[in-house]
């Protein structure tokens, strides 16, 4: 008896060791397999950590191959130097369309792009949606235009980096002015009208039946905003809105200069002009079919590639002056940060990258597109490829004309849209000309709540009736 509860006694020893040996090896093994898991996690992670990350950006550019080409280029650098991916991202071609796009996207949070390229006119309207890159890059815009850094400072927040410059320029035919006897561009805008009639009446006589004298921006867009301002600018008809927030456009100087405009339509210039954007006339131009085209500094390298007609018989030179001199619109780019960005850090050092002095200085070099740095007007190479950026240095000192998008702040679009429209009614004849002007002053006092002001001969200010707003 006391052999076999001896036995037991063992036998249900040995089980319990044997259920609590089992009982170890599972806590083991499920402990063994936690640790096997978490290495793996942890494995993952920095696995995940140290792939490339991938920064977008929103540029639309110029719509050209050359540029294309030269914008990959960069973006490859810059991956080269830096390890970081860069997806570039399809834009619309229209200035309001872009804007349009830019919003939607901004507002959809961190799903937004990363960097965005904005025109001139939008850092006011956007900035809510931007880092404030005065921290991290104000030294390295201390080099470029006053003026341009001033144009991206909202509320006293950097909220864009000046990426390229523009400006309204004309383009000529250099093979054609000496068939008719020219030696030199027109300075003024009656000179211009007078060439252009004549050159295309010789012409046509000689065959060539869709040549015309002019082309240039008429359709109701951006784009005739800025021709449009420049036409009166010239002429001292004011700059639509003045820096004081005064009213100015509804004056004689305007509306002479948009008769005059409205004059071209059908006569040295296509009827269709009223349709034309910047890539319409382009097209006209380097298809030969053109003496005189009013463009942005881009425009100089699709005219002397390989496809264009005229690649090496035009030049550039400041489009003609009014009464108060020569004025071309203020045009360019710079690039933000979305506030929203998964990885701002990569996104700075984008927009740092290709706003260097080095990058911009090649950029110029092989696509035209005008720097943000002064000294770079002086570079050789530049200088060779571009001989039209000595003007344009000139322009940028003495003669640009900024569209009201400060002062108007989110209201700009609003007040451009007023201003082309009324514009494009007189160049369609669907308005006289000083019904237009009142009609578009009234509008800009309903859109912004500004006063009036009377411009005199020349830009002057005459009476200013301010004080009686209307």
């Amino acid at each position: 008896m006391r052999r076999r509860h001896s036995q037991r006694v063992c036998a249900n020893s040995s089980s319990r060791d044997w259920s609590l040996f089992l009982g170890s090896f599972r806590r083991l093994v499920l402990t063994g397999l936690s640790v096997v898991s978490l290495i793996l996690i942890l494995a993952s992670c920095h696995h995940s950590s140290v792939e490339p990350v991938t920064v977008t950006l929103l540029d639309p550019g110029w719509p050209d191959q050359e540029f294309s080409d030269w914008r990959d280029h960069e973006v490859a650098q810059f991956t080269r130097e830096t390890g970081i991916q860069v997806k570039l991202l399809p834009a619309p071609e229209t200035a309001l369309d872009q804007l349009s796009l830019w919003r939607k996207l901004l507002e959809s949070g961190p799903d937004a792009p990363d960097v965005y390229a904005i025109d001139v006119i939008w850092p006011a309207i956007l900035a809510d949606y931007f880092v404030d890159l005065k921290p991290y890059l104000a030294q390295d815009t201390a080099a470029d235009f006053p003026w341009l850094v001033s144009n991206d400072t909202v509320n006293g927040r950097l909220v864009a980096v000046p990426y390229h410059a523009d400006a309204g320029l004309l383009f000529y035919r250099t093979d054609l002015l000496r068939k008719y006897g020219y030696r030199s561009p027109p300075e003024t805008w009656d000179q211009l009208e007078k060439m252009a009639a004549r050159i295309q009446i010789g012409e046509r006589a000689a065959g060539h039946t869709d040549f015309w004298g002019f082309v240039w921006q008429g359709a109701a867009a951006e784009g005739l905003t800025c021709n449009a301002l420049e036409w009166q600018a010239s002429e001292g008809g004011g700059r639509i809105i003045e820096e004081d927030g005064t009213i100015s456009v509804n004056n004689r100087q305007a509306i002479r200069a948009w008769d005059r405009a409205a004059r071209w339509v059908g006569s040295i210039s296509p009827p269709g002009v009223v349709a034309y954007r910047e890539w319409d006339a382009l097209n006209v131009w380097r298809a030969g079919n053109a003496a005189f085209m009013r463009n942005w500094p881009t425009s100089f390298i699709v005219s002397r590639s390989e496809g264009s007609s005229i690649r090496s018989r035009f030049a550039v030179t400041l489009l003609p002056k009014g009464q108060l001199g020569h004025a071309g619109a203020l045009g360019g780019a710079s690039l933000s940060v979305s506030r929203y960005s998964r990885h701002p850090k990569e996104a700075v050092a984008l927009v740092r990258y290709l706003c260097r002095r080095d990058v911009q200085l090649a950029r110029s070099r092989i696509t035209s597109q005008p720097p943000t740095i002064p000294g770079l007007y002086q570079d050789p190479a530049a200088l060779k490829a571009n001989p039209h950026f000595a003007l344009l240095e000139q322009l940028f000192h003495e003669g640009l004309v900024t569209r009201p998008s400060t002062v108007t702040g989110k209201r700009y679009t609003e007040v451009s849209e007023a201003y082309f429209s009324a514009v494009h009614s007189v160049l369609t004849r669907e308005k006289p000309t000083a019904k237009a002007a009142a009609d578009l002053e009234r509008k800009l006092i309903q859109i912004t709540g500004m006063r009036i002001r009377v411009l005199g001969p020349a830009g002057q200010s005459g009476r200013n009736a301010s004080e009686t707003r209307r």
